[in-house]
């Protein structure tokens, strides 16, 4: 199942309530995407465990936390206390992945790691059982509305390949530059699982623009012959 993620990195900070809303409701966002950063792993900051838990009282719609932070294995599990459905570590941070991914799912969220886009997959698919969702990242993480990267596309399809090959219900996410114009290409290249920011939050009406996203992404991946369900 095609799933999109609007980044409240894109929103007003200043309404983040009402930001959120305006992305929800029938056939809107299946999550919202919370970046967070610590001006260490990536050079920008964001948000933190604070607004994450005044986000999850503000709305019904589950948080997918990104964490793009020094030291996951310290912080991960509070955001998971603080409301987040799903966190995201990056591997290239965790000391530990999989106790961490272990522990996040201990306390009752969906753990996920994230891989920046020089980092390759392969040496981590003994990890990969461990994970509910295994998030590529198609920009250099760190600021919004960047150029998506097409060279990620066969890492996207490579991933697709080892989760299928182990026979894993593991969601597969991509964030950075996607849109209207990349969205098909990452369905096709397997990936079920979509970030946006700007194409969703800079639309006109960003409720409709989630659904025309659902839309391209679903068919083109009926069309590549893509199994996502979940």
């Amino acid at each position: 199942m095609v799933q999109i993620n609007p980044s409240i990195l894109s929103a007003d900070f200043a309404r983040l309530a009402e930001e959120a809303r305006r992305v929800t409701g029938p056939e809107g966002a299946d999550w919202l995407h919370v970046d967070v950063m610590d001006n260490h792993f990536v050079p920008n900051l964001t948000l933190g465990v604070p607004v994450v838990e005044s986000l999850s009282r503000a709305t019904d719609t589950p948080l997918d936390c990104h964490l793009m932070i020094e030291s996951p294995d310290r912080w991960a599990p509070q955001y998971v206390e603080a409301g987040a459905g799903s966190v995201t570590f990056h591997v290239e941070a965790a000391a530990a992945p999989v106790r961490l991914a272990r522990e996040i799912r201990a306390k009752g969220a969906r753990a996920g790691m994230a891989l920046k886009p020089a980092t390759p997959i392969e040496p981590y698919e003994d990890l990969l059982p461990e994970l509910d969702m295994l998030l590529v990242m198609t920009v250099e993480p760190g600021f919004g509305g960047q150029a998506f990267l097409d060279i990620m596309l066969p890492k996207i399809r490579r991933t697709r390949q080892l989760i299928d090959k182990h026979g894993l219900r593991l969601w597969l996410q991509v964030d950075g530059g996607v849109s209207a114009e990349t969205v098909e290409r990452c369905a096709e290249a397997g990936a079920d699982v979509f970030v946006a920011g700007s194409a969703v939050y800079g639309a006109d009406d960003p409720a409709a623009a989630v659904r025309s996203l659902r839309a391209m992404a679903s068919e083109a991946a009926g069309a590549s012959g893509g199994s996502c369900a979940h």
